[in-house]
């Protein structure tokens, strides 16, 4: 018989120029921070569990039914590269080789322009329903992977609780379904997601279902035996099994949705999109979802137009993002997605055709309720090989204004202690 398994949350990418970036995703990103919450894993199904407050059963969504999406480009995403400044010199200056030159951007005005690879995104640019802001990042340099996406996703400095923004935000909504707030992708959930508040994670939305429930036990004989198991334990981990049991069965609505992954680029963001479109156009009452991207940390070969990392990680990401809005169909009414990256890249090139770790970075939002066009203030950059694209915009900010525009929550719950500057990338804000 299966059981349930306790397990962390665990990062996404492959091979990168940066051991530290490695070892966070290979030792998973909550390793040796302590129990102040548990995930317990039944299958491909995630719960969070920290004291009484999981729920078991009901599925409810925001009172609008939108749903916000946070794509995190794990590896540190270098926003030069993405939009880049081609009215300031320094840029050009200090990138004699990988600069994207200034001829071939796309939407320029006079000041910024977008990467070439993301020629997927300009129905929703021109929609006005595409933002880039500038200048975003943690409010301190924090060039470790590691504590950078522990300090992005707890978004709460100096506190002692760990529990992540998207947790806390789930906790200001209607509801108490695991399926309102989904870990995309991978079944673990991110450190956004970690805390009292049921979450759910799996990596394909077919293989989601509970150990021992296959072709091997077509009569459901195992599953059956669990349920008594569990049916009347009032630990954490019969509240996990059983919260996970009735998460399982609500997706069948979103099982029922046509396929459309086809469409999509055929790599690991593609295929978890894929999923989440699938997923919210069941209506089973999702809120909330993170989704992994990529190895952004790219100290070797980010490239040029013509090769390198940089090309293929932007077409995948900008091919995806459209493929997604375009399968949400009226859906895509409902949906806003937000980027985050835990810091960005230095502004000169290495010898490798890359680049060092630095401190801001872009910040790109889509969909519902977004204020298409750049934003962000702009500090003239620095050209030597310890220069930094300076931080503007504090990320909380930018979040904030999603969590304003697009929830009923209220963002001094979700960011405690932080006061918010007006970025104008959400309308209404």
């Amino acid at each position: 018989m299966s059981t349930p398994e306790l397990t962390a949350p665990t990062g996404s990418g492959a091979s990168c120029g940066c051991a530290e970036y490695a070892a966070v995703s290979r030792r998973g990103l909550l390793r040796g921070m302590g129990a102040a919450a548990l995930t317990w894993s039944v299958g491909s199904a995630v719960v969070s569990a920290a004291g009484p407050a999981l729920a078991a059963t009901s599925t409810s969504t925001a009172t609008d039914g939108s749903v916000v999406v946070v794509l995190s480009l794990r590896g540190a995403a270098d926003g030069l590269s993405l939009v880049v400044p081609h009215g300031d010199p320094a840029y050009y200056a200090a990138r004699p080789r990988i600069a994207v030159p200034a001829e071939k951007l796309l939407v320029p005005d006079g000041f910024f322009g977008l990467h070439p690879s993301l020629e997927p995104l300009l129905p929703l640019w021109r929609a006005g329903r595409l933002a880039g802001v500038h200048g975003t990042g943690l409010p301190v340099v924090n060039r470790s992977h590691f504590a950078a996406m522990e300090a992005v996703e707890d978004a709460a400095p100096g506190s002692t609780e760990r529990v992540g923004w998207l947790n806390r935000l789930l906790g200001e909504l209607p509801g108490s379904s695991p399926l309102q707030g989904l870990a995309a992708g991978r079944a673990e959930v991110p450190t956004s997601l970690f805390g009292p508040e049921p979450v759910m994670g799996f990596r394909s939305l077919e293989r989601t279902r509970i150990a021992g429930d296959d072709k091997w036990d077509p009569n459901g004989t195992r599953v059956r035996s669990l349920e008594r198991m569990w049916k009347r334990s009032s630990d954490p981990m019969g509240r996990a099994f059983r919260s996970a049991m009735a998460a399982v069965d609500d997706l069948e609505p979103a099982r029922a949705q046509a396929d459309r992954s086809a469409a999509y680029p055929d790599d690991d963001l593609g295929r978890a999109l894929a999923s989440v479109a699938r997923t919210l156009r069941g209506d089973v009452g999702v809120s909330l979802v993170t989704v992994d991207h990529g190895d952004w940390d790219m100290h070797t070969d980010l490239g040029t137009l013509g090769w390198g990392r940089m090309r293929r990680e932007a077409g995948s990401l900008a091919s995806g993002i459209a493929a997604f809005f375009d399968d949400l169909g009226p859906v895509a009414d409902r949906v806003t997605l937000v980027t985050v990256s835990e810091f960005g890249r230095r502004v000169a090139e290495n010898a490798n055709h890359g680049l060092d770790h630095g401190w801001g970075t872009v910040m790109l939002l889509a969909g519902a309720g977004v204020r298409g066009g750049y934003h962000g203030s702009w500090t003239p950059l620095g050209t030597g090989l310890d220069a930094d694209v300076p931080v503007t915009t504090d990320y909380r900010s930018v979040l904030a204004e999603v969590v304003a525009a697009r929830t009923p929550a209220s963002p001094a719950v979700v960011f405690p202690g932080f006061q918010r500057e007006r970025v104008g990338a959400m309308l209404g804000q």
